[in-house]
């Protein structure tokens, strides 16, 4: 029945790849909203963005989970694994620990830490950095040595 009504989830080794882009979403939109909430001073905006973190946070444990529990089955070279999936979790494993520490800062001083308000947003941004980074090195996975599915054959060696 799920194969009829998503017919492309039959080509997924795994869940992961269904969770990945909510932290994304959720978490481009919580920075942008407390640069917003900063510029016009919003309270609303504020309160706004911190939900948006809360989701962000939740969403990427949820995807860093799905991850964990996928990646003994994900099917790569070891070279890609080594080059490629090990860089992935390890920067995701930081962007999660950096978005527990500032969900916990936003929950303590909510919703928007006015002191260290720039140090909170400069390692918002960072974390949308590591958050980047990692996500170049699945897609990298996913579309160069075709982790994600199941349209050529596997294990394909990695290329710089």
């Amino acid at each position: 029945m799920l194969e009829s009504f998503f017919p492309g989830v039959q080509h997924l080794q795994n869940i992961h790849p269904l969770v990945v882009h909510f932290p994304i979403a959720f978490l481009n939109g919580a920075v942008l909203l407390y640069f917003l909430a900063l510029i016009l001073r919003s309270e609303r905006l504020s309160f706004s963005a911190f939900v948006l973190l809360i989701l962000g946070t939740l969403s990427l444990g949820a995807a860093a989970g799905t991850g964990l529990y996928a990646e003994e089955g994900v099917m790569v070279s070891r070279s890609v694994r080594a080059n490629l999936l090990d860089l992935h979790e390890r920067l995701m494993l930081t962007a999660l620990g950096f978005s527990v520490l500032l969900s916990l800062w936003g929950v303590i001083r909510r919703p928007f830490p006015k002191k260290g308000r720039s140090l909170f947003l400069i390692l918002l941004v960072g974390l949308l950095i590591v958050i980047a980074k990692g996500a170049d090195y699945g897609g990298r996975m996913v579309y160069d040595y075709n982790a994600g599915g199941s349209a050529c054959g596997q294990p394909i060696e990695f290329e710089k």
